[in-house]
């Protein structure tokens, strides 16, 4: 089975290792750590060539791995499979179910697009919340965007570290991210601006093209990370031993012959170069989510004294800094292009996937010890988010709400007035309400899926099946659900009350009629996993370097 786990959307699998300690003779020497290599274990003598890493990953099992240098050997035998990790996989298949209903919903003018009647958007004022039901597919839809881009995050981290162990120089990886990036912006460009754009839209980014730039950008931070950590750990070494005189610090250094242990000294400094990194990209993580508020043109924030009956961007959304800048932090609508998904505000949990594979990586952890680390850090995003809502920071949307509730106590706190109230949050540009709301969830849901015992995890064939070929499904999805809804509209739609933006006359949907959304939802998932299952053993028979591992 494949081990690659690049970009959530590229549909890459994570594999399962054993959840044993390392025992101390096989602990990584202080050169291994620095290159990030996987640690022999030299625990059992009988099998002196296996490789062991941590819980959620390894070259090991996958046509990968098989290839004993750069160009690869086809014919080289291939190890033992190991057993798969099993949380990653279901929660990208989960993800991609959520999405088909977005999906499907859209496709057919099933209901209006959001949780508000209005927007999702910074800065708008809404008035009319949706119907309970789409309200509430809306809010688990909201987990996919930045669910996806944290995978992809984390799938960079595994990939990077199974190709060092291939012996992939900087420049094929380089490469390799480039091409992905590349594949990605040129399927964006076929699902949507050539169908959608009518001739008349250059570019219109509905998140894969996001996707696209964030991958480039995350596999060059690790990239600039590794190289930087192992220079600065070298750094740290010789800084340490020149500056190591006093006989009080060189006796912690001392081994049981009285020498001072320059291993010693290097372990330390790996050790302390490691965790240096590690705050710096928890730093970039906070810097990128925080910037949504930052750039905001209104700061988040809708006047007092609105026109009655007004509703929309209180607001031009963009910047002094020009149309250019403010594609890559705003959600724009220009004459040629859309991009409801600005890549640069995104970057933040591509980055936190980054982080988390680093730790994942960096030793074998107890499945127990991953799974409460897991609930732990999402009930302390929700606790993030609870303070969003009491301390009026990064929700984007101060003053916004003007429901019935809302007028009713205007000088109330607007999120403490109502259940809807309270978790009303901003998607464009995610504000850092949303992005603590949805990656609690998603760390939450990793943590149950961890916690699955095996054997009922496995009995979940369908979340499996889409999380290991994510984005095959997504370009399947789309083009079913959509060619789909042409028959479904013309049996049971009808002219609704609102427009059509893409085409600017009266919608067509089948509003009214949920019963027809989800026979048509279910129907496609039907469909799809055959044809996903399908993919996923053809493109496990392809080499390292093939482009449909891509997908």
């Amino acid at each position: 089975m494949p081990s690659e786990d690049a970009a959530a959307e590229a549909g890459n699998s994570l594999q399962e290792t054993q959840f044993t300690a390392i025992p101390d003779d096989a602990k990584p020497s202080s050169a291994e750590a620095l290159n990030h290599q996987l640690i022999p274990d030299r625990s059992n003598h009988n099998h002196q060539n296996d490789v062991r890493i941590s819980s959620y990953g390894t070259a090991n099992g996958s046509a990968d791995a098989s290839l004993p240098n750069n160009d690869g050997a086809k014919n080289a035998p291939k190890p033992a499979a190991s057993p798969r990790a099993l949380s990653p996989d279901l929660l990208r298949g989960l993800l991609m179910v959520l999405q088909a209903i977005d999906h499907c919903s859209v496709s057919q003018g099933a209901w209006r697009h959001g949780v508000a009647l209005e927007s999702e958007q910074d800065g708008t004022i809404v008035k009319e919340w949706n119907d309970p039901v789409p309200w509430t597919a809306r809010m688990l839809t909201h987990l996919c965007a930045p669910g996806f881009m944290f995978l992809l995050g984390m799938g960079i981290v595994y990939f990077g570290r199974s190709r060092s162990k291939l012996g992939w120089s900087s420049w094929q990886m380089v490469k390799h991210f480039a091409i992905r990036a590349f594949v990605l912006a040129a399927v964006n460009e076929l699902l949507f601006t050539l169908p959608f754009g009518r001739g008349r839209i250059i570019i219109l980014n509905i998140v894969l093209l996001a996707l696209a730039v964030n991958y480039l950008l995350a596999g060059l931070i690790w990239l600039a990370v590794n190289a930087s950590e192992r220079a600065f750990s070298s750094l740290l070494g010789s800084i340490y031993t020149s500056s190591s005189d006093d006989e009080a610090e060189q006796s912690l250094l001392r081994d049981e012959m009285g020498h001072t242990s320059t291993k010693s000294i290097s372990a330390w400094a790996v050790r302390c170069s490691w965790h240096i990194h590690n705050a710096v990209l928890l730093a970039i993580t906070i810097i990128t989510i925080a910037w949504n508020s930052w750039l905001s043109p209104h700061h988040g924030h809708c006047p007092n004294n609105t026109i009655p009956g007004y509703s929309g961007p209180t607001q031009p959304n963009s910047t002094t800094l020009g149309p250019w800048f403010d594609f890559w932090f705003l959600n724009v609508q220009y004459k040629h292009v859309i991009s409801p998904f600005p890549p640069l505000a995104w970057l933040s949990p591509a980055i936190l996937g980054l982080l988390y594979g680093r730790i994942i990586l960096s030793r074998t952890w107890k499945p127990y010890t991953i799974n409460a680390s897991n609930a732990l850090f999402g009930v302390f995003l929700m606790l993030l988010f609870v303070l969003t809502r009491l301390l009026h920071i990064g929700n984007l949307s101060e003053d916004c709400l003007r429901m019935p509730e809302q007028l009713a106590s205007p000088t109330g706190n607007q999120y403490l007035l109502s259940f809807r109230s309270f978790f009303y949050i901003i998607k464009y540009p995610p504000s850092f309400a949303y992005m603590t709301f949805t990656m609690s969830l998603n760390f939450l849901l990793l943590a149950f899926f961890g916690a699955l015992p095996k054997k009922v995890a496995r009995r979940i064939p369908t979340l499996l099946t889409f999380g290991q070929s994510a984005l095959f499904f997504y370009i399947l999805h789309l083009l079913l659900y959509f060619g789909m809804a042409i028959l479904v509209k013309q049996w049971f739609g009808r002219e609704l009350d609102h427009v059509d933006p893409m085409t600017g006359k009266p919608a067509i949907g089948t509003e009214g009629e949920p019963a027809v959304m989800w026979i048509t939802w279910l129907l496609g998932l039907a469909i799809l996993w055959p044809l996903c299952r399908w993919y996923g053993r053809f493109k496990s028979t392809k080499g390292v370097n093939s482009v449909w591992r891509f997908f």
